[in-house]
């Protein structure tokens, strides 16, 4: 059975944050927070492990991509 994937903007509405809520629990600036959510910049991978525990949803169920990659 597959699992689902989540993007990082699905995963912060699934558990009712805002993109500046979420920025200020993982202690970044909301332009830096968008800048991942919108695939600017890279998250790196202790960030997105917060991120996961964050949002209640496994690490391995979440979409982190980069508009370079």
């Amino acid at each position: 059975m597959k699992k689902l994937k989540f993007t990082m903007k699905q995963a912060r509405e699934y558990a009712g944050l805002s993109q500046r809520e979420a920025a200020r629990q993982l202690d970044v600036a909301l332009a830096t927070y968008q800048g991942y959510e919108w695939g600017n910049v890279e998250m790196r991978i202790g960030l997105a492990k917060k991120f996961a525990k964050m949002v209640e949803i496994p690490l391995d169920q979440l979409i982190f991509y980069s508009k370079t990659s």
